[in-house]
């Protein structure tokens, strides 16, 4: 097989970004873009995962005017968004978001794409199947429960009143009966994201998010070519899905605000008369 052009890994790469911001969209969230990145949201569901900043090109002598905008953006609906920047992350970069207190989460985040080739033999130690009639199961993987019903809400909507050209499924992996991982395979058109892949504390260690993927992608093989992707930080599981076929395409640094941080925005200044009218 020939080895692909830069052109052909561009596209890969981009088409596997897009289906990313439009899984967040799908579950209800929305996708602002600005010069300089692309703010990804969801008001109701604070997770990171579904709130930050993919960074773009910015120029230095603009930046601040892109960090304190998209700040707003956030900060007024009280959330605390990541910014993801390409690895590695420009100097100018940086210097911006650690004056505004964010700083590198450590990890690296990874994204991984089918390199095509044949799944293995399922693991025998899981039974991986669809879990579209049970979604309070799969909820309960990933949020506090102040949390899930919202979460509950959007799965089940996206799953069975899905937007023309996409299609979301929860799986979850089985062992002796129990379900011990679950994930969501969202699909839009050539790309397929696996996301929020998650295995229960008690059973992490042996395998059971390995075939989880493995079984999600071998499901998407006779619904038609599809290229499917995860987004990982945790450096053990990119290292586990490398070996069956997942091997990382794209690296990029994630800045978050420190736990202790306080979201603060300046005075609004005194009150001035309206500055947009209707029409006449």
């Amino acid at each position: 097989m020939d080895a692909p052009s830069a052109i052909d890994e561009d596209a890969l790469v981009g088409a596997a970004l897009r289906s990313e911001r439009r899984f967040v969209l799908a579950l209800g969230g929305f996708a602002l873009e600005i010069p300089g990145g692309t703010l990804v949201t969801h008001e109701k569901i604070p997770s990171p995962r579904f709130n930050f900043v993919a960074v773009g090109a910015v120029a230095p002598d603009r930046q601040a005017a892109f960090f304190e905008r998209a700040l707003d953006h956030y900060f007024q609906r009280a959330l605390r968004p990541r910014f993801r920047v390409p690895a590695p992350a420009p100097d100018h970069v940086d210097r911006g978001l650690r004056r505004f207190s964010f700083e590198p989460t450590g990890a690296p985040l990874v994204l991984l794409v089918d390199d095509g080739h044949p799944t293995g033999p399922p693991d025998p130690a899981y039974e991986v199947r669809p879990a579209d009639d049970d979604v309070d199961l799969v909820a309960s993987f990933w949020t506090e429960p102040s949390e899930r019903p919202e979460l509950r809400a959007a799965i089940d909507v996206a799953v069975h009143h899905p937007t023309p050209g996409e299609s979301l499924r929860p799986y979850v992996a089985r062992a002796r009966g129990a379900p011990v991982s679950a994930a969501l395979v969202f699909r839009a058109g050539t790309a397929a994201g696996i996301h929020l892949v998650t295995t229960r504390a008690e059973a992490r260690g042996r395998g059971a998010a390995t075939a989880l993927v493995d079984g999600a992608r071998a499901a998407l093989r006779p619904e038609g070519p599809a290229r499917a992707s995860i987004v990982t930080e945790v450096p053990r599981i990119a290292e586990h899905l490398a070996t069956i076929g997942l091997s990382p395409r794209a690296t990029f640094v994630e800045y978050a605000l420190p736990p202790a941080a306080e979201l603060d925005l300046p005075p609004p200044g005194p009150a001035g008369p309206a500055r947009w009218r209707p029409p006449r």
